[in-house]
This record gives structure tokens, sequence and C-alpha cells, in this order.
């Protein structure tokens, strides 16, 4: 016979209350189960834990029994305790990747509203370029990323999160913001040619050829959200930007033009490893991602689709 973590406990129990009926309400067991018990105990170890039958004074090794069984027991309730809240998303460690955008116009109400019901799982979040983003999902230093796919992201599962539309970010007092202003139209790839235009990654991703080919006679390119929106700001240029870094940018004193041309948008999705199964506390948080987006009020339009996908 082996010593079970059961025995244990249950000596422990008797020792600590020293009345066997006190031990065995405690325990949820009858008197006789309880005494049984530590007759298994003290038949497996061939030594006595108790001075006499009445159970209120411990042997030598009962001392030491009971200071061996009560580390283990600390260390056995705090491991059923870790799996069980790791099992239940109530603990665990959950790393986002997400471009700047998301990472400050959704997340934060996502997360608000995770931690009240989780409010014991660590959260860590990076914002970066999609690029990046990828790169930390297939290094799997991130759980969950937030980015456009593009035509990277192999072995990722990915679901479409929002699209927004990009629009223009100019000086309030430039022309083509102060010409959309008095007739409230959006721009045209003609309007915004004759001028000065500063690339970036996100408005690389648009497809239509006025586009292209403001990006390939951009004499400056720049890759860094407060850095993009300060060469604005300082004059050297115009620039695309998705609707959700709108705020962002007439908080730095820019405007945010719409676009005539529709098909100018931006798809973000929620992304994981596909080969690397999410931790339930993870499962949650991309759950509360989705519940934000679809709550989004008033909404960006977006088709959200809850079915995966392997790219």
């Amino acid at each position: 016979m082996s010593i079970k973590i059961e025995m244990l406990r249950c000596f422990a129990t008797v020792a600590r209350r020293g009345k066997l009926s006190e031990a065995a309400d405690q325990l949820g067991r009858t008197p006789s189960a309880v005494s049984m018990m530590l007759k298994q105990l003290e038949n497996h170890l061939g030594e006595p834990l108790f001075e006499t039958d009445r159970k209120n004074k411990l042997s030598a090794l009962g001392e030491f029994v009971l200071e061996q069984a009560e580390h283990e027991l600390r260390q056995f309730d705090s491991t059923v305790q870790a799996i069980e809240g790791f099992a239940s998303a109530r603990q665990g460690h959950v790393r986002i990747a997400a471009v700047p955008s998301v990472a400050g116009s959704i997340l934060p109400q996502a997360i608000l509203s995770y931690t009240k019901d989780f409010p014991d799982v660590k959260i860590e979040l990076r914002d970066m370029d999609s690029a990046s983003v990828l790169r930390e999902l297939a290094r799997e230093r991130v759980d969950i990323g937030l980015a456009t796919v593009g035509q990277y992201g192999a072995n990722l599962y990915r679901q479409n999160l929002i699209s927004d539309a990009f629009g223009l970010v100019c000086p309030k007092a430039h022309p083509l913001a102060l010409a959309q202003a008095r007739s409230g139209a959006p721009l045209s790839w003609q309007d915004i040619t004759p001028h000065r235009f500063i690339a970036n990654e996100l408005s690389a991703q648009i497809s239509a050829p006025q586009s292209q080919e403001l990006h390939e006679a951009s004499l400056l390119k720049i890759h860094n959200m407060t850095s993009i929106l300060a060469m604005v700001r300082a004059g050297l240029g115009v620039t695309l930007l998705p609707e959700m870094t709108a705020d962002l940018a007439e908080s730095s004193g820019l405007a945010f033009c719409p676009l005539a041309d529709i098909t100018a948008r931006r798809q973000i999705h929620l992304l994981r490893k596909s080969d690397t199964p999410a931790s339930p506390a993870a499962r949650e948080l991309e759950r509360q991602i989705i519940a934000t987006v679809a709550d989004l009020t008033p909404p960006i339009p977006a088709p959200i689709s809850h079915q995966m996908q392997v790219l």
C-alpha cells in the first residue's frame, strides 16, 4: 500500500483538532472511516502516530509526519487551485499584439470588460505594425494577434474582426481639408495626386492603381504612427490612414477627410497560431474582443464572421 494524499489530510486534520469526532465532521466522514484510514497509515509506517488512543498527543513520528503532511497538503492544494483556475480562465497569462489603432480604440473597453469577470488573469499588450504582429505569433511570443494579414500568415487561424475605411490625413488648414469642409464631398484620387504624399505601411495595402502610383512616387515613407502624424503636422506632406486613427489624428491637430473610393478599406483580423491550442483565459479574451466590436456604438461598418479558417 502507498501513502495517499487523503491519508495525509485525514491525519493532519485529526492531529490539529485533537478529537476524532471533530476531525470526522470537518472531513465529512464518519469517525469509523477516519479511524480506519489512520490505522492504515500507521500499519504502513509500522509505528504509532499518537501517544494514546485519545489522539490528543503526537508521537515523535507523528510530529514529523504532521510537518511533512502539511507541507505536502499546501503544495497539493495550491496545485489543484492553479489547475482549476487555469481551466476556468480565472488565472493565466494572455499576451496580445495589436496594431496601434486597434490597441487604442477597441482593446481598452474589451480588456476593461474582461477584467471584471477575470480579475486575476495577467494581460500583456504590445502595439506594433501588422508584419511584426505576424512574426510574434509565428514565434509563439504572443497568444492573440489583431492585425491585417494581407498575403502573409501561414499556420495562423484568422477571423475577420472589423473593417474601416481609409481617409486622407492632413493639417486642418491644408487646402484639401478646407475644400472638403466647404463642399462636404469626399476626396478623389485626382484631388490628392498633386500634393506631396507620405507613404506608410497601412496605406500601401490599398490596391487602387492611383494609390499605388502615389506610393511609388513618394520620397518619404514612415513606419511609426507617432512619426507619421508628426511629419504631417510639420507640413511635410499628406497621408492616408484608416478611420480608426481619426481620433488620434484629430487630437494631434490634423483633419481626417473621407475618400470617394469606397473600396479603400482595411480589414483587421483576430489571429492565433493554428497548431497551438489557446488557453481558456485567451479564449475568453477572444470572445470579449469580438463582443466589444459587435457592441461598438456607432459601429464601424464591418462584416463580423465567427468562422475560423486556416490561411
